[in-house]
């Protein structure tokens, strides 16, 4: 794996999580492919809009971080899979895991998929 690609994805990946804390949605229009797609906890899918307007909300959890991030990367796509930690709105501390996917389309990557679980 290139020093250069991992270190990309780990920022992409810091940026991401700080991006659903902060409900950024302008940065997530920036890493999001147009044909994303996120399968939430609840077993739903949104695609792209659907997730600007979830992200949008103003997050009830506070102290979002990504533990035990591993990057997987082929060619031209990789793969991270990351443990949550957060706090719910008693907080009182919890956990989840997440899978992200992203393609380098012209030279830059995007998230194309994402999947969520919370324990």
């Amino acid at each position: 794996m290139s020093g250069t690609e991992y270190e990309e994805l780990e920022q992409l990946n810091r940026d991401y999580i700080d991006a659903v804390q902060q409900s950024d949605v302008g940065r997530f229009k920036e890493i999001l492919a147009e044909d994303f797609r996120c399968s939430n906890p609840d077993g739903s899918i949104l695609d792209r809009q659907g997730f600007l307007e979830q992200v949008a909300k103003p997050l009830a959890i506070t102290g979002l971080t990504a533990e035990d991030v591993e990057i997987r990367l082929f060619s031209g796509c990789a793969i991270i899979h990351a443990t949550t930690t957060y706090r719910d709105p008693q907080g009182e501390p919890k956990r989840g895991r997440y899978t992200d996917v992203w393609l380098k389309q012209e030279g830059v990557w995007l998230a194309v998929s994402a999947h969520v679980t919370r324990a």
